[in-house]
């Protein structure tokens, strides 16, 4: 059963409040699991076979305790057969968990756009499912959402990685908020909460490369940050590797400024200043003093500075290149095997 706008409409004008309540009522029996619910948890996962039944107990018992509908939504990006068959488990112990399992591994971002697609909550938390983001702070968004904030993101007060990780986190962060048109908060990952209305805007937005955060700052709303201590892994190897770390990191500069470009063309106009600078400079001293330029030494160091700026100037303008070409193509960012419900 359906909505009927038309029959909703006689009813309203008409001011029989006992056929409207009882209008609502058969439409909520007719639809059962399909009413909306409160509350939509996302998760992503990728062979967690040694931290999935734990984040889901203690995902299950925080919601409980929060006394609303919920659907966990788990997105099953590729995993192995050992995985599915614990998602498969967690399906028929519980109706509110549902399982979107992709063709194969499209990446974690991509994962997130899956399972905003399916979200119907009012309320929408993304985490991931390997116990970093802990379950426990779900309530404290909820908190900040009911005064009034539409999205809700943690903060990574401290995370438990190598000096060399927390290294480059530190550092893409910043180099971030300096070439970005766009403000994004400080250590902010993908842990939020979202009103309904910022996660249809996300689901508007067209990209395929997508980068969630840096999405979720430009959509705007009312946003606030809530600081946390980012946990270790609960079990297993982390699946963002080195090589996918820095796709994400250039996902991210290249998505949301055009700074690095026009870094390009001041670097290009110092160094033609500095070569006309120079210039002037030798000629002054072979009319003056009858010197000449230096020789073969510096002529191939200035050889290979050039040639360097040159081929990062090509890799620059590359990566903005190759992100337009797959813009162009139009492929979905997923694609969905089956969706498994209880």
């Amino acid at each position: 059963m359906h909505l009927d706008t038309t029959r909703v409409a006689d009813i309203v004008s008409a001011g029989d409040e006992a056929s409207a309540l009882r209008y609502l009522q058969e439409l909520l029996q007719t639809q059962g699991t399909k009413a909306i619910p409160y509350l939509s948890i996302i998760a992503p996962v990728y062979d967690e076979d040694e931290s999935l039944r734990e984040f889901v107990d203690r995902l299950l018992s925080v919601l409980k305790s929060l006394e609303c509908s919920f659907e966990i939504i788990l997105v099953d990006d590729g995993s192995g057969s050992s995985t599915k068959s614990l998602l498969a488990d967690f399906v028929k112990d519980s109706p509110a968990i549902i399982i979107i399992e992709l063709s194969r591994n499209f990446g974690h971002q991509s994962a997130i756009t899956a399972g905003l697609q399916y979200a119907r909550g009012t309320h929408t938390v993304i985490m991931d499912s390997d116990l970093q983001d802990p379950p426990e702070l779900i309530p404290d968004f909820l908190m900040k959402a009911q005064e009034g904030a539409e999205v809700v993101y943690g903060i990574r007060k401290t995370r438990q990685e190598s000096a060399f990780k927390k290294f480059c986190y530190y550092l893409f962060y910043r180099i971030l908020k300096l070439l970005s048109s766009l403000e994004i908060p400080l250590d902010a990952g993908d842990f939020c909460l979202m009103s309904r209305s910022a996660v249809d805007s996300l689901n508007q937005l067209p990209e395929r490369s997508r980068f969630v955060r840096g999405l979720r700052s430009w959509v705007g709303f009312r946003q606030i940050g809530i600081p946390y201590d980012r946990d270790v892994r609960f079990g297993g190897k982390p699946k963002y590797t080195i090589r996918r770390l820095v796709k994400l990191a250039l996902d991210g500069l290249i998505a949301f400024g055009y700074r690095p470009l026009r870094a390009i063309s001041c670097l290009g106009l110092g160094v033609s200043v500095t070569a006309f600078l120079l210039a002037i400079f030798y000629i002054l001293q072979k009319v003056q003093l009858g010197l000449n330029p230096p020789g073969f030494a510096s002529t191939m160091v200035a050889i290979f500075f050039f040639s360097g700026i040159q081929l990062v100037t090509l890799g620059i303008l590359g990566e903005y290149v190759g992100r337009i070409y797959e813009e162009t193509k139009q492929r979905p960012s997923f694609v969905v095997r089956r969706v498994i419900r209880h």
